[in-house]
């Protein structure tokens, strides 16, 4: 079942949705094949999308709906699981007997129907719908499971066993682990970790109040509120997320750390834990840590042009240091893992000491600091160059004896990867001259310097602008905006001469939405970076004792993309906002 090119045709120009002319050099430039024309028609701006899919449903005798006010029954909405909806965008939105009728955006992904119909066992009636209707019912699974969420909650903390003491005298273990095992509380447990996992969330913080427990999530770097509920229910959970991460139930005056892993959607979560106390009781905070990823690349992190390039050829040196720098959260370890991926093959031997371990790659030799037992990052460190390794990764350099240890290592042959608590790339040399490391064995050994944040990116529902004369005088305050049109030109993201006439987007959040990562219009993030190669004049300015100024102003000199300009790259592209960018630049 597919569209004839020459009734598809025929329907564009009858329809005026495009001209022959057009059509026709379309069909010039890529020949009969119906999918490459309908990329070219909509790549150079002449259809849409959502107009091309209506048109090949017309001709192929598919019906269209429009599902942006439509309510789905919940037991219809379930019948296709989200990750598959979200996956093959497809939803379910009418039942009639053993018929389902289904939404699509492509109505000829034979598989995804196919798929459907094997689970639900009913007759599949295919339907179009455009992306607008499609995020409106993707949107109706996240509301569905918060108000199930709410619901259990509600039910368990109505039927929760009070834990009654005189005033002064402390609960029992005994008492506590009773109440961690206390079905209500498992129930509660299991749905507030399975939303979070749902919703993608990096970290939970579960945090006690005088009147409520109030839990927010961690989406795409920003906090939001996920739930609040009520006080009684703060001595169970703290209980049981004890119970699972292997903490003492009776200490509640000192912090406590620990793990542990449950399975969801066919893959192992590990929750780090950490509980402070508080005036009002424990504070929790998980942070949330899939076991086995890859398929990292450096492009997919945010990494491209001439900043991509010297990264490649850091990694094809035997011996050196690379550094990734950036504050807590900036996807350091991201970065790190991207690297580890490309330098992965069977004629080396790579060794890692890390704190935590988290991400889990095979043929890699991963080891977790133990401070406690004196498994510190110089001791790990100081080992592993007795293990043949050909590359070292050390989760951070934290002191002088790891620094040291570190140079070293990269003098002797090996290739080390590290990372640095520093604002900029250039600022990493002061800091690791301060750490101790003479600035002749610096300039011998460190390759190249990445300095990174992470920004959200927008999502389909954005808007279009232009930048004011203000707007762009400020901007100019900040950058070289001719030095950076070039690189825009260069790597063909623009032709443009006049930054006034490049179009910015902007979140487009409609009256209503306004919780909820998705609603907020950016989904998911990327990382915005500036990358230091170390070159004969810098070797030289360092060794001279140069500022990190004057660094910078020499690395700009030589190409460099500040954070700064890689962000309006970004933004100009449409990945993300000026606003965003700005935000964790400021931050």
């Amino acid at each position: 079942m597919h569209a004839d090119l020459t009734q598809l045709k025929n329907f564009l120009i009858d329809s005026s949705l495009i001209s022959a002319k057009d059509l026709n050099a379309a069909i010039e430039e890529v020949g009969e094949n119906e999918k490459k024309v309908e990329d070219v028609l909509i790549a150079k701006g002449l259809i849409s999308e959502d107009e091309m899919r209506r048109a090949k449903a017309y001709v192929i005798g598919i019906p269209f709906v429009d599902l942006r006010k439509e309510k789905v029954a919940k037991d219809i909405l379930v019948i296709i699981p989200e990750p598959i909806a979200r996956k093959h965008n497809i939803v379910a939105y009418k039942k009639s007997g053993e018929s389902l009728e289904v939404a699509m955006l492509d109505p000829l992904d034979l598989e995804a129907i196919e798929f459907i119909k094997k689970g639900s066992k009913l007759k599949i009636l295919p339907r179009l719908t455009d992306t607008e209707s499609m995020k409106a019912v993707l949107l109706q699974y996240q509301k569905s499971l918060k108000a199930e969420f709410g619901d259990i909650i509600q039910k368990e903390a109505a039927s929760l066993k009070m834990v009654t003491t005189t005033e002064g005298e402390e609960v029992g273990e005994g008492e506590l682990k009773k109440l961690a095992e206390d079905l209500p509380i498992v129930r509660i447990v299991d749905t507030l970790l399975s939303h979070a996992i749902s919703q993608k969330a990096s970290d939970i913080h579960i945090e006690s109040f005088e009147d409520e427990l109030i839990i927010r999530y961690r989406l795409d770097g920003v906090l939001h509120d996920a739930m609040i509920l009520p006080k009684e229910t703060a001595p169970g959970i703290t209980a049981r997320l004890k119970v699972l991460a292997n903490l003492r139930l009776d200490e509640k005056r000192l912090p406590q750390d620990g793990r542990f892993k449950i399975e969801a959607d066919g893959q192992n979560v590990s929750f780090r834990v950490s509980t402070l106390p508080t005036y009002y009781g424990e504070k929790i905070v998980m942070r949330l840590l899939p076991d086995s990823v890859h398929g990292f690349t450096l492009e997919g992190v945010g990494f491209h042009g001439d900043g991509l390039e010297h990264i490649q050829e850091a990694i094809r040196r035997t011996t050196g240091m690379i550094l990734v720098t950036g504050p807590t959260g900036s996807g350091k370890s991201t970065t790190l893992y991207a690297l580890l991926d490309i330098l992965n093959t069977p004629d080396v031997n790579i060794s890692t000491i890390e704190d935590p371990i988290e991400y889990q790659i095979s043929r890699i030799n991963q080891t977790q600091v133990k401070p406690d037992i004196g498994l510190t990052f110089a001791s790990g460190l100081r080992t592993l160059v007795r293990q043949d390794p050909d590359i070292i990764m050390v989760g951070e350099i934290r002191d002088r004896e790891t620094a040291g240890l570190a140079v070293n290592a990269a003098l002797t042959g090996h290739l080390v990867l590290s990372t640095l608590h520093t604002n900029s790339a250039a600022g990493s040399v002061p800091r690791l001259l301060d750490m101790g490391v003479e600035p002749f064995l610096l300039v011998s050994t460190v390759n190249i310097i990445i300095a990174q944040r992470l920004v959200r990116r927008l999502n389909d529902n954005k808007e279009e602008y232009f930048l004011t004369d203000a707007e762009l005088k400020e901007l100019g305050k900040k950058t070289d905006l001719d030095k950076l049109l070039l690189v825009l030109q260069k790597e063909k993201v623009t032709q443009e001469k006049d930054w006034q006439k490049i179009p910015f987007y902007r979140p487009k959040v409609s009256a209503g939405e306004s919780e909820g990562k998705d609603e907020d219009g950016y989904s998911g993030r990327v990382g915005i970076s500036e990358v230091l190669p170390m070159t004969r004049t810098l070797r030289d300015l360092i060794i001279s004792g140069a500022t990190s100024d004057a660094i910078v102003e020499e690395a700009k000199r030589e190409g460099m993309m500040t954070i700064f300009e890689d962000g309006l790259y970004k933004a100009a592209r449409g990945v993300t906002s000026i606003e965003e960018v700005l935000r964790v630049i400021t931050e």
